[in-house]
């Protein structure tokens, strides 16, 4: 796991987080994607220009501000599109009706990156293993094959906007050693400043964190085995693909709710 670059959160800066965790180094700085932002304002402005400086069009630009980026480091989608245009990397929209037409299994793709609410963060494929790169996170989150496809179906449900990442990805050292062995993970990353506030309460509530943690480790350690039920990792597979493809019929039946997927991980879970 200490091979994996992991970008910590700093301020609001995780358009560069994400994609430093993606590529797997210090690639961007706040600077370099505030001039890639000041590039694509100026592009637009010349397009306004184009209808008429005396316009009212074009004056009402002028007076707005940047939709590219703010002043807490906020970068859009545009930014980092341009940003992994350098490297030769394209993005595609997860739920678009041209991806979902390719039926493609999650797990074949290399990354992710997820976005709401002006958060955005990584999900990448490392060796043969998944990696949840969020820069909230205190560390790296091992994330199996099965749980990969259920993670994705939750985020959607929850508002998030994925990206599949398309092209060669930059080589990394945790691709080489991962490459030719495989992580365990015993306990999982918390979310930071977690641990101060469990720390602050755990005097009053001890026993009670002590046995959430044991049912978290147990439940983890079910979700990133190997399990040997391929049938029933087949049903749960097709039932996610509805929740994210939705019923060609249209009928709300199949399209599964947040509340259901959460009771189908929990089913896996406890099987």
């Amino acid at each position: 796991m200490d091979s994996i670059f992991h970008e910590k959160q700093e301020g609001s800066l995780c358009a560069q987080h994400c994609l430093n965790n993606l590529l797997q180094g210090e690639y961007f700085t706040p600077v370099d994607l505030s001039s890639i932002a000041h590039q694509l304002d100026e592009e637009e402005r010349m397009r306004m220009a184009e209808g008429g400086m005396a316009s009212e069009e074009y004056r009402t630009f002028l007076q707005q501000p940047s939709g590219n980026m703010d002043d807490s480091g906020f970068f859009s989608i545009q930014v980092i599109s341009n940003a992994l245009r350098v490297w030769g990397l394209e993005l595609i929209l997860f739920n678009s009706r041209e991806y979902q037409s390719l039926m493609i299994n999650p797990i074949n793709e290399n990354a992710f990156i997820c976005n709401y609410k002006e958060h955005w963060f990584t999900i990448r494929k490392l060796g043969q293993q998944w990696f949840n790169l969020n820069s909230l996170l205190t560390g790296p989150e091992l994330i199996s094959d099965t749980y990969l496809a259920l993670f994705l179906a939750q985020l959607q449900q929850e508002g998030y906007s994925i990206f599949v990442i398309r092209g060669n990805l930059p080589e990394c050292e945790a691709e080489q050693i991962l490459r030719f062995m495989r992580v365990q993970q015993q306990q999982r990353p918390r979310l930071i400043g977690e641990d101060e506030a469990q720390t602050k309460v755990g005097f009053v509530v001890e026993d009670e964190v002590v046995d959430e943690d044991e049912e978290l480790k147990r439940a983890l350690a079910l979700s990133r085995q190997d399990i040997d039920v391929e049938d029933e990792e087949a049903d749960l597979r097709r039932a996610i693909q509805l929740s994210m493809q939705g019923s060609s019929t249209g009928g709300q039946s199949d399209t599964l709710t947040a509340e259901e997927l959460r009771k189908r991980r929990q089913a896996y879970f406890d099987r």
